[in-house]
């Protein structure tokens, strides 16, 4: 059986309230993100006259029709909390006025690449291409009934659900890892961390060939091998930490502990360091260099015309350095916290490849039992 495909503009209405009364602040502010998120606006309040923005009340929609230079996707967003946001006048605002369709079935529908395809496909203009309010009301939606339709969002507000409540896990935990580590700045001798630090070798011999970078997230392959003799490079065994001097590279978080068992090399340009572990832990150490207070520091002392942070200042560097056991304590809060945070990254990831699987589903099942919704 097929499904009838309705028009949005008939499922569909524009919404048009603004903050006459002046009934909500800066702090009701929103953007939307290109990951069909409303997000803490970026853009300088000072002096603007919020009561020509536009509400978005709970689960009403919102999206910025300008979709060129925007990463090929639609900013689009859904408002699931039970508090109004403020929106540029600019944004398009809308909500549902049928009882056919479910706003969060509309969200998840929206939340696909193929409808980001289909709202760039559809732009229009000459400087900015514009996914109008017409040509929102002109997309076709097929329509499973009502009860198909929230078998479907149930699943997908329970994933979020989910999803919630690691991020508040998450959250607890880090505060509970930065509060002991904030404790320690007043509990604890501040040392320069070079008495407890020392470089790693050179592959003299050549007796390792595998080749690692770093990026922003984690020790990488190299784009391309390297055709000269690797004896210069520098040997990475388990509890090395590795940086790139530069520091526009440290800013972008190019420094990482290595916990691997098998040994490896990098580049020459790199630092590649060790920590004597009967006094400092380099997966205690590396907290401290992840904290945007080192970044500052590197910033504040990096020197040259490529504000390079070299070693020697790495071993001025300075950090409480408590008994091997309470770092071994913070390490294990640490931990627990990647561990959520590496459990959470992987439910944002479903939780978006699964909108196209839901839609999909919901269609077929719809058209294998026959549908009661007709025009």
């Amino acid at each position: 059986m097929q499904l009838n495909k309705v028009k949005l503009g008939t499922l569909i209405s524009l919404v048009t309230d603004s903050n006459i009364n002046s009934e909500y602040d800066e702090n009701s502010v929103r953007g939307i993100s290109i990951d069909k998120k409303f997000i803490p606006t970026k853009a300088d309040l000072s002096g603007v006259d919020l009561k020509k923005y536009t509400l978005v009340k709970p689960k009403q929609f919102a999206y910025v029709s300008v979709t060129s230079r925007n990463g090929e996707k639609i900013s689009l967003a859904y408002n699931f909390s039970d508090e109004a946001y403020l929106v540029s006048s600019t944004y398009v605002v809308f909500n549902g006025i049928s009882n056919k369709l479910l706003p969060e079935y509309l969200y998840i529908f929206f939340n696909r690449t193929s409808f980001d395809r289909y709202s760039r496909f559809n732009s229009w203009g000459s400087a900015r291409e514009t996914f109008s309010w017409e040509d929102m009301c002109d997309v076709e939606i097929e329509l499973p009934d009502i009860e198909i339709q929230q078998k479907y969002v149930d699943i997908y507000m329970g994933l979020k659900q989910n999803i919630n409540m690691l991020e508040t896990s998450k959250n607890r935990i880090k505060f509970v890892c930065d509060a002991y580590i904030e404790n320690l700045r007043k509990t604890t001798d501040i040392k320069e961390i070079g008495q407890y630090i020392f470089k790693g070798k050179k592959n003299t011999n050549e007796n390792i060939s595998d080749v690692l970078g770093i990026g922003q997230v984690g020790f990488i392959k190299p784009q391309k091998i390297p055709n000269e003799s690797l004896k210069n490079y520098k040997v990475m065994t388990k509890g090395a930490i590795c940086y790139a001097p530069p520091l526009y590279n440290i800013k972008a978080d190019a420094l990482h502990y290595y916990p691997f068992d098998s040994d490896t090399v990098c580049s020459p340009i790199y630092e590649v360091f060790y920590c004597n572990t009967n006094y400092l832990l380099p997966e205690y150490l590396i907290l401290w260099l992840k904290r945007e207070d080192f970044k500052r520091y590197a910033e504040f002392y990096a020197l040259g015309v490529r504000n390079t942070f070299d070693y020697s200042l790495m071993e001025e560097f300075k950090i409480p350095i408590p008994s091997i056991e309470i770092q071994k304590d913070i390490v294990k809060v640490y931990n627990a916290y990647t561990i959520r945070n590496n459990i959470l990254n992987i439910a944002i990831n479903l939780q978006k490849n699964i909108c196209p699987i839901l839609i999909k589903g919901s269609v077929e099942e719809a058209k294998s039992m026959g549908n009661k919704y007709s025009d």
